[in-house]
Order: structure tokens, then sequence, then C-alpha cells
């Protein structure tokens, strides 16, 4: 790609998922992702009326399973 050519949308890297994609990067449900939402342990946004999940929001709740572990 040269420097003069426009950057399409599907070489943007996502910033914020849509639940079913924060569910499907995650390799879970809908609802397992809106009960994370729901307790705490997975933060999301708001823009307009949409809720959205941060996909740095993804790799902190991801890292806090590892803190966990034994």
């Amino acid at each position: 790609m040269s420097r003069n050519e426009p950057i399409t949308a599907s070489q943007v890297a996502p910033m914020l998922y849509r639940v079913e994609e924060a569910a499907e990067v995650l390799r879970v449900g809908r609802t397992v992702v809106y009960e994370l939402i729901r307790c705490g342990a997975l933060r999301t946004v708001k823009v307009g009326t949409r809720r959205l999940v941060p996909v740095e929001a993804v790799r902190d709740y991801v890292d806090s399973l590892s803190d966990g572990a034994a």
C-alpha cells in the first residue's frame, strides 16, 4: 500500500466490540457477556443508545482470569 492510498474500514483494527463480537472473541455466548457486564467483570461504554465493549476491556478481563489461576 502506498502512502497516498486511502485506508478502508476493513484495514483498521476495531477499538470497540458489539456485545455479539465480544462474545465471539471470548468464545462464550451473549448471555455470558451480559452477565459479565452486569457483575462488573467486563467494562463497557455507551455510545448513543448502544452498549459497546472496548477491546482493552476484553484484554483486561482475560488477564484477570490468568491472575486467579493457580
